[in-house]
């Protein structure tokens, strides 16, 4: 059966950059054609549908109901489309596409290193990368964005299929000449009388850190709040306070004479990191081809972060890679 809205594929990828963009002008420009095609494109395919897909308030553009509707149509067809090709790809023996990953910030101190290797690996395959907030990541995973969520906490009210692939311990940092560094032992309830550097609220270090200390009765005097681990360290380092921040984002850092790991009871906090996408969502030739190898290779930064005598999930999946 022929659909009875005709348009082009070229209209539909007009359509969906000016969606994205909200403007005729950026979308142009992302696009390499002139403003005017922009607007008559999509003039032939609002006429097409019998309605119009965009209202204009001032200087901005806004999506119809109609547009939304289309928005949501476009992006089914450009991932079937996608999905196509990457299927196609490996019939013929190759592995090709687009990878769409999203990871939440302190995941850019491995996934970067992982993907190299990767893409050395399968030269064919292109990686889109968003390095985003725990928030913002939940909504891309709501809305079906990438094909892969890398995140510490995944969230319990949106349903996912979440695979631990790697540890994510948390520890204690002070700054060095701090009168707890150096010292064994330190009882979790000393840490009430620091002053703490927080991560901000929906942090996934943060809800860990603060689930650990509560069930604990230790009440954190949380000082400052930091949107980046990069500052939490810095802001440790000037001596303002001490902070829970992930092992990895201690990784190759420049500051090591600066910052101290404290010795307290109960630390590290064992966390994991986990691969997440939509439940029942089916992964594309590409996803589950980052996916196998993420289980594979990802012991190896384990090895590195916790030393030879790895263990847990390091072990264990250094096993499976043993036997396969």
């Amino acid at each position: 059966m022929k659909p009875s809205i005709r348009f082009t594929w070229n209209q539909l990828r007009i359509f969906d950059a000016v969606a994205r963009l909200s403007s005729h002008t950026r979308a142009a420009t992302e696009l390499h054609v002139v403003q005017p095609t922009i607007s008559a494109q999509i003039k032939l395919l609002s006429n097409a549908v019998g309605m119009p897909l965009f209202e204009q308030i001032g200087k901005k553009i806004y999506l119809t109901p109609a547009g939304r509707e289309l928005q949501e149509t476009c992006r089914e067809m450009f991932d079937c489309w996608a999905r196509f090709e990457m299927k196609a790809a490996d019939i013929k023996g190759v592995k090709a596409g687009t990878l769409r990953v999203a990871i939440v910030t302190t995941a850019k101190y491995f996934i970067p290193r992982l993907l190299g290797p990767f893409c050395r690996l399968y030269p064919g395959i292109d990686v889109a990368l968003e390095v985003v907030n725990r928030d913002q990541i939940i909504e891309r995973l709501a809305a079906n964005l990438d094909d892969l969520y890398i995140m510490g906490v995944p969230p319990d009210k949106l349903p996912s299929a979440r695979h631990p692939f790697l540890e994510n311990p948390l520890v204690v940092i002070a700054p060095s000449e701090h009168p707890l560094a150096g010292r064994r032992h330190i009882p979790l309830s000393r840490l009430a009388e620091e002053q703490f550097i927080a991560r901000e609220a929906g942090s996934g270090t943060r809800i860990a850190s603060e689930k650990f200390l509560t069930a604990h009765r230790v009440k954190p005097r949380i000082r400052m709040q930091l949107g980046n681990n990069e500052a939490v360290k810095w802001t440790v380092a000037a001596g303002l306070g001490i902070a829970v921040i992930s092992r990895h984002a201690l990784m190759l850092e420049p500051m090591h004479d600066r910052l101290a790991v404290l010795d307290v009871q109960g630390f590290p906090i064992r966390r994991s990191w986990y691969a997440v996408y939509p439940e029942g969502k089916k992964l594309s030739v590409v996803a589950q081809t980052f996916f196998e190898y993420l289980k594979q290779e990802a012991f190896s930064i384990q090895e590195e972060l916790l030393g030879p005598s790895r263990s847990g999930l390091a072990a264990t999946q250094a096993k499976k890679k043993r036997h396969t």
